[in-house]
């Protein structure tokens, strides 16, 4: 909250033509340096190209007044608070979605606006999928209302809504508002004469939609930066959202991207000056210069409060709109914070009589046993493949089709990365053919444990406790008496059995028995079996 205003974030995702920027634009009262395609790359070829930020406010609806912190006794009650709204509008190039999903981890409630006579394209699929993962609201828009008809306008709309309301019955946001607008009657080249339809409309019903999300000043200041430029005689200015803590003018921010620590000389809430900021508020930092082009995006934070890590332990989920299995050893193009680097990911599961354990997501627990997945466990998915290209009727199956609650992932980045811990991790494959009628997002979750040491397979792999589950098929010799019978096939002539002592066995009739010691020098060994045995002959 900054300047008596309580700031929520509302992206504005769909596919390129869409009239995002154009709905952005019809919305807004104030613009940032970066709003409405200002960028000259963005003019010249008529896209948007970057995330663009502009906001508005209105008076903070009473419902939401109980959730703001009491002021101070000395400063009394202050000025009548406001609820600012800051537009997150994100490209809608299919090129550009490593732009959104940075984006998307940033907003509070989304907006998917959907060209009425168009409907759900490929884009506007893919942002659908980012709102799942990064957000809890989602208002739908239908744009370009003026485009249809008048005489059908009204039918063509209430088909377009029970599309819309069908696409969403199998997502989080069934039941989500929809609402129809014009943002820019006649398209861009219209005169601005031209008044929006169904704007006022649309902003009370985000007032409604809205809720405050709880916000901590207390903790690291951490602040997601996207755009980044100098003003002469002054210095060099930072804008984003702050993810974690607060700041006040003087204080000194680490820039980890270019290891420099910068005092802050001032700030900014959409160009009205601030003292303060804290979680959730847009923000303008101006601090002592340096070259913008070292940092067009990237992490701000406390000094020495972010590390640079070299791989990362994630609790992992697949998206279910990603065809094809996730694999142990493949790569993807894993997305932290605006950061997005190449990673080969090894996955593993609990044990399989853990696999119904509440899912733990604030920490990874060392001190357990793990089990390697050749794949991620999913019930429809085929035999993972081996190098040789056989199938692996074994590894990456979950047992009978059942499915552990929670799965992880050990990613190795091929360049450092500067993220927190518990951040959003979204794993993609953007070298996908842009024009196949596919989902290139593949998976989620979150970075439980970052691994900073350069040499973490030597230093810290050691304490991951994750083991194969391996099937060995061995023949009873003879039997000793009711309780013990000896063993072959099962080891070498070399092997040392004394390291499979206590190891259980199956023998084929059903009874359970434990390694109890070798037998000889031949490989053979003594099986102790605690219930009466009948007739066996072979084990596992």
């Amino acid at each position: 909250m900054a300047g008596g205003r309580v700031n929520v974030n509302v992206g504005v995702l769909g596919h390129i033509d869409s009239g995002k920027t154009a709905l952005a634009r019809a919305l807004s009262t104030t613009a940032s340096t970066a709003a409405f395609d200002r960028p000259p790359q963005s003019r010249a070829r008529g896209v948007t190209l970057d995330l663009g930020f502009s906001s508005f406010s209105v008076p903070l609806p009473a419902r939401l007044r109980p959730a703001l912190p009491a002021p101070p006794p000395a400063t009394g009650a202050g000025p009548e608070p406001r609820l600012q709204v800051t537009l997150v509008d994100c490209p809608g190039h299919a090129s550009l979605i490593r732009t959104v999903i940075g984006g998307a981890q940033i907003i509070d409630l989304m907006m998917l606006v959907i060209d009425v006579t168009k409907g759900m394209q490929t884009q506007s699929a893919e942002c659908l999928v980012i709102g799942q993962i990064a957000c809890q609201k989602l208002v739908v828009v239908l744009n370009k209302i003026d485009l249809l008809a008048e005489g059908k306008r009204q039918a063509a709309i209430d088909k377009m809504t029970k599309k819309m309301q069908k696409t969403l019955e199998n997502t989080k946001f069934r039941g989500a508002p929809i609402i129809p607008v014009a943002a820019k009657p006649g398209g861009p080249e219209a005169p601005e004469t031209e008044a929006p339809q169904g704007i006022s409309e649309l902003i009370e019903l985000l007032t409604l939609q809205i809720s405050i999300p709880t916000r901590d000043s207390s903790g690291p200041f951490l602040m997601s930066v996207d755009h980044c430029f100098s003003i002469k005689g002054q210095g060099t200015v930072m804008t984003g959202t702050i993810l974690s803590g607060s700041i006040s003018l003087g204080d000194s921010v680490e820039i980890p991207a270019l290891k420099v620590v910068k005092k802050v000389k001032s700030m900014q809430v959409f160009h009205t000056p601030v003292t303060t900021a804290m979680q959730g508020d847009r923000l303008g930092i101006c601090v002592t210069q340096f070259d913008p082009k070292l940092l067009e995006r990237g992490l701000v934070c406390a000094p020495e409060s972010l590390h640079i890590i070299h791989a990362a332990l994630i609790s992992v989920e697949k998206i279910p709109y990603f065809r094809g299995p996730l694999q142990t050893k493949a790569k993807f193009h894993i997305t932290v914070g605006h950061e997005t680097v190449m990673g080969r990911l090894m996955f593993f599961s609990p044990a399989p009589d853990s696999f119904d354990h509440e899912p733990v997501l604030d920490a990874f627990d060392f001190s357990r046993e793990y089990l390697f997945q050749e794949q991620y466990l999913c019930k429809d998915l085929a035999p993972a493949a081996t190098d040789s290209g056989q199938t692996n009727e074994k590894a990456g199956q979950a047992t009978d089709g059942h499915c552990p609650r929670q799965q992880w992932a050990l990613v190795e980045f091929e360049k450092p990365v500067t993220c927190p811990q518990l951040c959003l991790v979204i794993g993609s494959r953007l070298d996908a053919d842009i024009h196949a009628n596919t989902c290139r997002l593949a998976f989620h979750g979150i970075l439980l444990h970052g691994l900073e040491d350069k040499n973490y397979a030597e230093s810290l792999l050691p304490r991951l406790r994750v083991y194969k589950l391996k099937h060995k098929h061995g023949l009873v010799d003879r039997v000793i008496d009711d309780y013990n019978v000896i063993g072959r096939s099962l080891f070498k002539k070399e092997t040392n059995i004394q390291l499979f002592v206590g190891l259980k066995v199956d023998l084929s009739t059903g009874e359970l028995g434990v390694i109890d010691s070798a037998f000889g020098q031949s490989g053979k060994f003594k099986i102790h079996i605690p219930e009466q045995c009948l007739s066996t002959y072979t084990m596992c």
